[in-house]
């Protein structure tokens, strides 16, 4: 059974960091893509950053060059490091992780099968 649990939210003030932490169990990587996804008050959730099993990686534009996304499968954890944190970035932080999810749908939460239930980001100015 596949299980995400993330981890390593907490509060900030602007311009600080912070780095989530996604584990993962009963899951191979192989042809598989995992996203990072965020979700504020009376928001739709977004997609923020995606990776795949050959560890290329895509971000949405508001988070270029402050966020990054890497995964260490031998622990078995997926990883987001946040840097030059904004008010905005505040939200819930969610991964989640398919096989076969492609490129197109990468950004698309529903394109996922497995979730986690989140982890709370909260940025203060």
């Amino acid at each position: 059974q596949v299980q995400l649990v993330e981890f390593g939210g907490g509060s900030v003030q602007a311009g600080g960091s912070l780095r989530l932490s996604c584990a993962v169990s009963g899951y191979t990587y192989s042809r598989s893509f995992m996203g990072w996804f965020r979700q504020a008050p009376g928001k739709e959730r977004e997609g923020v950053a995606v990776i795949d099993s050959d560890g290329s990686t895509c971000y949405v534009d508001s988070v270029k060059g402050r966020f990054t996304i890497c995964q260490d499968n031998t622990k078995n954890t997926l990883y987001l490091q946040m840097n030059s944190l904004k008010p905005e970035d505040t939200a819930m932080y969610y991964c989640a992780a398919d096989w076969f999810v492609g490129w197109v749908r990468g950004f698309t939460n529903r394109s996922y099968s497995y979730g986690g239930k989140g982890t709370q980001v909260t940025v203060s100015s």
